[in-house]
Formats: C-alpha cells, sequence, structure tokens
C-alpha cells in the first residue's frame, strides 16, 4: 500500500478506511520521522521537537496520537495538541518555539469521508516538492518504530500542550483589537463545525459589536457538507446575514485556513474579491508594502491594482506550498488563491482565515464604511471581474488526450474574443484580447476536470464555462 500514498497539492489525503488507515498512518510517520531525522545536522540551530495537531474529523484525535507515538519511537521530542487545532496554529508554534517542523491531521476542506495528513516544514509553512519527494522516497523502507502514548509521556518524548492561546495573541497584535472592540460592528461567524470553533467571538468579546458564531460544535459529519466557504455550504450563513440585518458573515473551513465572506445582501464573495480586499487594507489603510503571489488561476483584479502601486507580482501553480516557497524567500506582503485562502507579512508563510476574517472587519472599521460600499468603490476604481470555477467528472483515461489535444489544437477565439496569450505552468490558460479568460486543469488525485472562467459579468464567466466544458468533452 506504500506505493499508493502520494502527496498531492497539499499533503496526503485519502478516505478513511479505505486507504487511510491506521496502518497507513503509521507508515507515512515513520517515513516523516525518517525524514525528520536526516535534517537533524542540517537544522542544528533549531530545537530538534516537532508539533502535531489535529482537526475535528472521525478518528483524527486518535491518528495524531498514533504519530507521536512513532515519532517518540524515533527519539524524537514532540508536542501533542491538547485538542483539535486550527492548522495556523500550528505553523505559527512551529515559528514561535523554533521547532523543526509540525505534522496535521487534517483533510481541510475535503468531505467528511477524507482525512489526510500535512506536513509543515521548519519555514512554519507547506513542505515543499522536494521534501514531499524524500517522504515518499522513505516509505516502506525502515521498519515502524513505535511508543505507546503513556510511555511516551513518561519518558518526556509527548507533551500535551494547548498551542492555540499563543496564536490568539499574535493575532491581537496583528489587528487592532481595541478599534474592532469599539465598533458596533454586528458579525455572523460560521466555523463549519471546524477548528475555527469560537476564537473569532472570544477575541472580540467585552466591547460594542456583537458577534454570534453558529456550527461552533464538534460534529466529524460536517452536518453534512462539505467545510468548504462557498455556496451551497454557507447558504445557510448567507440566509441568516441577510434576513438578520448582519454588517457581515464571515466563515473558516475545516481547518480555519480559509475564509469564506457573506455580504448583507445574501451573497458571498469569491476568494479572489477576499484577497483584493486584503491587499487594498493592507495597502492603503495600514501602509504596507512587498510582493503580492497569487496562482496561475488569479485575478486580474490584483494585477491591475499591483501595476498602479508598483508593486512586484509573482505567479505559481496551484498549491499552497508554491506560494509559501516565493514568501519564505522575499518580501512579500501577501499571497493568496482562489479558494480563500491567504497569508501575510510579517507573520507566517501560511494561510489563516482567523486573522484574515479579523483584518476584513478592520478594514470596514478603520474606512467607516459597509462592506458593500466598499466593494462598489473597488468596482468604480478598477472595473468589475467576476470570478466563476466549474467542476466536473472527467475520465481519468482521457486526461492524456485532453492535455494533448490542448496543446496540438488551442482555441483560436473565446466567444469571439481572440485569445492573446496561453500560460500551462499547471494545465492550460487562455486569456482573451479584453482580459477574460479561461482555464482547465485537471486534478491529480481525483477524476475530475476543473475548470475556470473571468470576465466583466457573471453571465459572461458563466458562458465562458460552458464554453470550455463544451471543448473538453470535444477533444
Amino acid at each position: 500500500m506504500a506505493g499508493d500514498i502520494k502527496f498531492g497539492t497539499d499533503g496526503w489525503r485519502a478516505v478513511i478506511s479505505e486507504d487511510f488507515t491506521f496502518a497507513n498512518v503509521k507508515k507515512v510517520a515513520q517515513a516523516m520521522a525518517d525524514y525528520v531525522k536526516s535534517q537533524k545536522s542540517v537544522l542544528s540551530g533549531r530545537r530538534f521537537e516537532l508539533v502535531v495537531g489535529y482537526d475535528t474529523r472521525f478518528l483524527s484525535d486518535k491518528y495524531a496520537e498514533l504519530i507521536a507515538c512513532v515519532m517518540a519511537g524515533n527519539d524524537i521530542r514532540t508536542i501533542l495538541t491538547d485538542r483539535s487545532t486550527p492548522t495556523p496554529s500550528i505553523s505559527y508554534a512551529i515559528k514561535d518555539r523554533n521547532l523543526i517542523g509540525g505534522i496535521v491531521i487534517t483533510a481541510s476542506h475535503d468531505p467528511a469521508r477524507y482525512n489526510g495528513i500535512k506536513y509543515k516544514a521548519y519555514y512554519a509553512g507547506s513542505a515543499d516538492p522536494d521534501i514531499t519527494k524524500k517522504m515518499e522516497e522513505n516509505l516502506g523502507v525502515n521498519d515502524i518504530k513505535y511508543i505507546p502514548i503513556e510511555e511516551a509521556k513518561s519518558k518526556g518524548l509527548v507533551k500535551i500542550i494547548d498551542l492555540v492561546p499563543s496564536h490568539l495573541e499574535f493575532v491581537k497584535r496583528y489587528v487592532n483589537i481595541k478599534l474592532l472592540k469599539r465598533s458596533r460592528l454586528k458579525v455572523l461567524v460560521d466555523s463549519m463545525y471546524g477548528t475555527g470553533d469560537a476564537y473569532i467571538e472570544y477575541l472580540l468579546k467585552g466591547g460594542n459589536c456583537k458577534i454570534d458564531t453558529i456550527h461552533n460544535e464538534s460534529n466529524p459529519g460536517f452536518g453534512g457538507i462539505n467545510p468548504e466557504p462557498i455556496l451551497p455550504n454557507l447558504k445557510e450563513l448567507a440566509d441568516t446575514v441577510k434576513s438578520s440585518k448582519y454588517d457581515i458573515g464571515i466563515a473558516t473551513d475545516g481547518d480555519a485556513d480559509r475564509l469564506g465572506v457573506a455580504l448583507p445582501n445574501g451573497k458571498l464573495l469569491t476568494g479572489h474579491k477576499v484577497m483584493v480586499l486584503l491587499l487594498l487594507h493592507l495597502l492603503e489603510d495600514k501602509k504596507m508594502r512587498g510582493d503580492v503571489v497569487q496562482t496561475i488561476c488569479g485575478t486580474v483584479l490584483i494585477d491591475k491594482i499591483c501595476a498602479l502601486y508598483r508593486l512586484r507580482t509573482h505567479e505559481t501553480p496551484v498549491g499552497f506550498k508554491y506560494i509559501c516557497g516565493i514568501m519564505k524567500d522575499k518580501d512579500v506582503l501577501i499571497g493568496g488563491e482562489e479558494t480563500g485562502g491567504v497569508a501575510f507579512k510579517n507573520y507566517i508563510p501560511e494561510r489563516d482565515g482567523i486573522l484574515s476574517g479579523l483584518l476584513i472587519l478592520e478594514m470596514m472599521v478603520m474606512r467607516r464604511k459597509k462592506i458593500l460600499e466598499i466593494l462598489k468603490a473597488i468596482d468604480k476604481e478598477y472595473g468589475t471581474y467576476e470570478y466563476r470555477r466549474l467542476d466536473v467528472k472527467y475520465p481519468h483515461e482521457s486526461k492524456s488526450r485532453l492535455m494533448q489535444h490542448l496543446k496540438a489544437h488551442p482555441p483560436k477565439k473565446i466567444l469571439g474574443k481572440n485569445i492573446i496569450k496561453i500560460k500551462d505552468i499547471d494545465g492550460y490558460k487562455f486569456i482573451c484580447e479584453d482580459s477574460s479568460w479561461l482555464m482547465l486543469r485537471l486534478s491529480g488525485t481525483e477524476p475530475i476536470l476543473r475548470i475556470y472562467a473571468e470576465a466583466s459579468t457573471e453571465k459572461k464567466a458563466l458562458k465562458i464555462l460552458e464554453f470550455c466544458k463544451r471543448l473538453a468533452y470535444s477533444a
């Protein structure tokens, strides 16, 4: 089975009890332990200690304990979180405690039947491809070493620690919590049964603003939805924000590293617009500067803003590990992806849904404007760009044929607009003369074709998606 374990865009994920079994988790843990031991002399300036955390999924706590026991068997000291913990809390602990790395049991926003293992490197961000390749090469090479949890604790090899407070203390310093508490915002938070819990409400309690939280109780089935902050998973949040006249609704995904935003009119913001808001807030309100990183399916709007402010931009394949790779080496102000995961300067090269949500609130308070007013002003200054995405089933056996067809016979026009540029760093992206674009990208783990489009109106974006779907199935 070790040969079937592959690290994707962000760690290894599989269906619980099919491939994600205790036996396979042990194999992955041993492969990770072998990698960590190989780094002992390389990273001699850091504490030779790992942190292991987990989300709210079925058996996540047991998988995390199992990994801690394998680490202990390999004489690697480990901090095991005392509860389900946000992924950014784990990454922040690596930086804060000068650790060699960390492991998180989570499948992030995937359906409840999945679980996964993410490795966070010494730089407090997603493991780069070189690291995961070495871990894959280690699978099944050495026998699994294991110490029972009570023995590991008694030997001082495993410590149980609450890592959330130190993370929240940093968040309180990054945003102006006192200013937010003085505001009279009315906010609804949806934790989507994940690790975001009621932490935003906790941070803002005792002030004038009103914060209500839904779905912060433990539910490994996530209430029958996927813990991804998009429609239809956030329909209840969006409807309640509108009917109960909240100023805004914010949601964190299963491991609290992504953000969704519901507007007072009952609509949801795309991840692109979330990143635009955060970028403009850091630039204009907090007077910060730096490079900007987004994935190949990023928005034209970010490019326009960066051109105006003369900011250097970087474009990566899909996967936050690529964004992280640039953030740890460059002076980056903000790095983000279309799914609402954003990282910030002077922090860690890692997404944080809790911090992102608070920064959106801070923007509203500092500008003394409602969120719809801010969005209207952005459209007026930079133009309107509507982004849409469609995932369709696509047979594994047809994938190579589709890519070969697009390479040999790329379309010349999209809905009457000439294609002026083609990018192929991750799938194929076709950019038109009017700045509208479409992109086709195949999932590496599922028989899924991901189709992306952006245009000046929602109607045009949806038409491009349909055009792209017909293109894919005619190949």
